[in-house]
């Protein structure tokens, strides 16, 4: 039904625990595909006793080549992203089938519900602490409660889980490797399907995920990903949320999602920064180590 792609940096325990919950709690058989960055904490070795499709890079290189790189070798219509630091809930698969279900395009993008211990301002998250690592992790607990906010759909957008069509993915380019190694990718990619015409956002409160919590963003240097998109777009990242996106305080998407030319508009804020950024621009490619191996150079792996 899906081809779920998930990059891993030397997260074994936690890649274990994800992919047992797709295969325990899944309603239907989907592909997996896995990629390695490094792998060299055992995870090559177990995905391979696993039978499990994945590629590998010698190297670190980050989640938009990461992604790009197994979505490309994906052979289902529909393809979800997912962390390695996620569990998936029982029938987290049929809430987003039943979602594809209700409308009529397949220009959207699909959120999975995340339960996670913090969740600071987010309102979107859930509040459950089901353990702070995979050893300390009650899966009881988790599978008893992981239900109990009877929450629905909301019409928003999500980090990961990500659930998108591949034609959509591959016509748009996917994540754009100037966000290397990953900062500010997904504002990237929302706006990249919004220009394309979507308009469908949503959280599908049926499907269900416990977060562990960002078990790899915390050991790289970060890109200048709010940077990097004003340059592009004209916008903040922020903006492009609060004028364009869906809320739950704006359901019409703001007052100005109905551009008939699916373009943002550029901000004074937007056009201020980027001239500052003009003056005094460094993009740090040296800092990125996605471009420290490359396709082609022989450092790059794939199996079954």
């Amino acid at each position: 039904m899906f081809s779920i792609v998930i990059p891993s940096w030397n997260n074994l325990a936690y890649l274990k625990l994800c992919v047992e919950s797709i295969k325990k709690h899944s309603k239907f058989q989907h592909e997996i595909l896995v990629h390695l960055n490094d792998g060299s904490d055992g995870s090559l070795e177990w995905v391979r006793s696993q039978g499990i499709k994945y590629t590998q890079s010698d190297k670190n290189v980050g989640v938009c080549l990461s992604v790009n790189l197994l979505v490309s070798q994906a052979s289902c219509d529909w393809v979800l992203y997912m962390n390695d630091d996620m569990v998936a809930s029982p029938g987290w698969d049929a809430g987003f089938i039943d979602a594809i279900a209700s409308v009529d395009s397949d220009l959207v993008m699909f959120f999975g519900t995340l339960i996670q211990p913090e969740i600071g301002k987010n309102a979107n998250m859930i509040r459950q602490n089901f353990g702070e690592t995979p050893q300390t992790f009650d899966e009881a607990q988790f599978l008893a409660q992981c239900m109990a906010d009877k929450r629905g759909d909301v019409e928003g957008v999500a980090s990961q889980p990500t659930l998108v069509h591949r034609k959509w993915w591959s016509m748009l380019g996917g994540y754009s490797l100037e966000f290397s190694p990953g900062m500010s990718s997904d504002d990237d990619l929302l706006m990249k399907f919004w220009v394309a015409g979507c308009r469908t956002y949503r959280i599908v409160g049926a499907s269900r995920f416990y977060h562990f919590g960002c078990k790899s963003t915390g050991r790289i240097k970060h890109n200048l990903g709010g940077r990097i998109f004003v340059m592009k777009w004209g916008v903040t990242p922020i903006e492009f949320s609060r004028l364009y996106l869906p809320s739950l305080r704006k359901p019409d998407g703001g007052k100005t999602a109905d551009n008939p030319h699916n373009c943002v508009r550029a901000s004074w804020l937007g056009k201020l920064r980027r001239v500052g950024y003009a003056l005094r621009y460094n993009y740090p490619l040296e800092d990125i180590e996605a471009w420290d191996t490359m396709p082609g150079d022989g450092k790059w792996h794939s199996g079954n």
